[in-house]
């Protein structure tokens, strides 16, 4: 008889009738049955809606004896383990931007050291590991989704750890860079992938909050990083700034390989299929093919590093949502890191203050990065579920676009009340009102588009983010570049409102156009989710 987790008790072949017994039988099992030229097939899925290997669906307590043999120990995921899950991988993705920005104080010094006396070799020091942002999650989000997220993720931060220790041994100019570049590669993994976690683990309905927390890693790392990097600094040396953060990394290592377990359910099912495939190695019977759900006919090495790595350019090219929402997002990244760039030479140059006085004014952008993600970590969800049951019990991504709205609001704002009121040397507490609003309104897009893309590309989540992550750094990495130009030549006010008014021509539409036209580009698209 089925056990109290729903299991079927028998596989059968689809060759014969479901009465006979002389099929092969695995307990706890379900299949289901297909024909393919006259010759039986098992398709393996997951079993039923209490099947402890799947992610997204509640612990079951009993399991027999079959259960236990052939369904990993940790395969169940509780509450609780889905949360732990969800820290470490925020985890994960704070490090990594933590040591994007945290040389940054101590770019002089390294400068001194190597005797860099060109100012675009210095901030390379910096940006080039933004710049390795651009290229790791092409291929690390799509190899994600053939080899499983937790091995992506854990293996890709050990190269990060390994490049990262070798940054603070640098001898020479050519061999930080290089060693920089390395460690972004890996430590893009999380950026490439952690979406892809969450969107494994968490159901529609609860996405939202763990999502908020995931996201907000990305921007508050950049913020906390020059803080703690001019302490180092001041105290030690550069090379402990590398240091430093090894150090910390290896504890979110530990805490990984602790915590963090597989949740991609094609890569599951296929383990799942192999398992199978063993323990029916010896039966003779009408068995002849056994695969999973997710497995195609052309399974060679050469055509699934083809898809997966092509796929997130496909996605670009052919998804109009990928399209607008990449863009947008890179733009406020963009934004995100001018901003991180030129505080210190607004209030340095406008104001007066010392360098590390000015450099608590990334504190304004860490409330508000901060404070908006939290209040829209409460929010999100509830929004998304009072517009489903509105809707007849519908879930759609486009409930998750409400959110966006005070965010296209906010940004414009802040530029417009940080340009003016360091243009016109205000009282710098409303140059700090003005970041606030800023850091605000970049987070609320930011964890709007995220959990958007993640619930319309679900299967292909990992992929699509990993597109929407290469533009966004590319932006990351050329805009502080011309920031000082800018500034020189327009002032604080004029170009802070041109800013403005590009997020405004950019961001303002697309709450409206998603709402409107989300469900029609979904229904056109061959990987966004489609309505029930």
């Amino acid at each position: 008889m089925p056990g109290s987790c729903g299991f079927s008790p028998t596989i059968m072949s689809s060759s014969e009738p479901a009465t006979q017994s002389s099929s092969p039988t695995i307990e706890g099992l379900e299949v289901h049955n297909e024909k393919e030229d006259g010759q039986s097939e098992i398709v393996v899925d997951f079993e039923g809606p209490n099947d402890p290997l799947n992610p997204k669906k509640p612990v079951c307590r009993s399991r027999s004896s079959a259960e236990s043999l052939l369904i990993p120990r940790h395969s169940s995921w509780p509450r609780r383990k889905k949360w732990a899950a969800t820290l470490v991988v925020s985890a994960f993705t704070l490090i990594s931007p933590v040591s994007s920005s945290m040389i940054a104080p101590a770019s002089e010094q390294v400068a001194e050291r190597f005797g860099i006396t060109n100012d675009v070799v210095v901030g390379l020091i910096t940006s080039i590991f933004i710049l390795a942002y651009a290229v790791g999650p092409l291929f690390l989000g799509p190899l994600s989704e053939i080899f499983g997220r937790n091995r992506i993720i854990q293996g890709a931060n050990l190269w990060y750890l390994v490049w990262n220790i070798a940054c603070g041994f640098a001898q020479n100019t050519g061999e930080l860079l290089a060693f920089r570049f390395l460690a972004g590669l890996g430590g893009s993994a999380p950026l490439a992938t952690g979406a892809g976690v969450l969107g494994d683990i968490w159901n529609a309905e609860e996405r939202g909050q763990a999502l908020a927390i995931y996201s907000l890693a990305p921007l508050l790392g950049p913020v906390v990083g020059p803080i703690c990097g001019a302490f180092i600094a001041q105290k030690s040396t550069w090379r402990w700034v590398f240091w430093s953060t090894s150090i910390v990394d290896v504890g979110i290592q530990i805490l990984g390989i602790l915590y963090l377990r597989e949740s991609y359910a094609p890569f599951l099912l296929e383990q799942k299929a192999n398992q199978i495939r063993k323990s029916l190695d010896a039966e003779k019977g009408p068995v002849r093919h056994v695969r999973s759900k997710f497995a195609t006919e052309d399974r060679t090495w050469r055509r699934i590093m083809k898809i997966a790595v092509t796929r997130p350019f496909i996605l670009l090219f052919n998804e109009p949502i990928i399209q607008v929402l990449g863009l947008y997002m890179a733009y406020i990244y963009g934004l995100f890191y001018l901003f991180l760039t030129s505080m210190p030479l607004m209030f340095q140059g406008v104001y007066g203050e010392s360098v590390g006085i000015s450099g608590l004014h990334y504190l304004a952008l860490g409330v508000g990065v901060t404070g908006a993600s939290q209040i829209n970590a409460r929010f999100m969800d509830r929004i998304f579920k009072y517009l489903k049951e509105k809707n007849g019990g519908e879930g759609r991504p486009e409930y998750r676009t409400p959110s966006m709205v005070p965010g296209t609001l906010a940004l414009p704002i802040g530029l417009v009340i940080t340009g003016w009121a360091a243009q016109e040397k205000v009282h710098w507490i409303v140059s700090d009102i003005g970041i606030a609003f800023v850091g605000a309104g970049i987070i609320l897009n930011f964890q709007s588009i995220q959990v958007y893309v993640v619930d319309a590309f679900t299967l292909y989540a990992a992929s699509a983010m990993a597109m929407i992550g290469c533009l966004r750094s590319l932006f990351g990495f050329a805009f502080p570049l011309f920031a000082q130009q800018m500034y020189a030549k327009l002032g604080y006010g004029k170009g802070d409102t041109i800013l403005a008014v590009i997020a405004i021509v950019i961001g303002g539409p697309s709450p409206w156009l998603l709402w409107t036209y989300g469900q029609q580009l979904r229904m056109r698209s061959k990987f966004a989710k489609r309505p029930k």
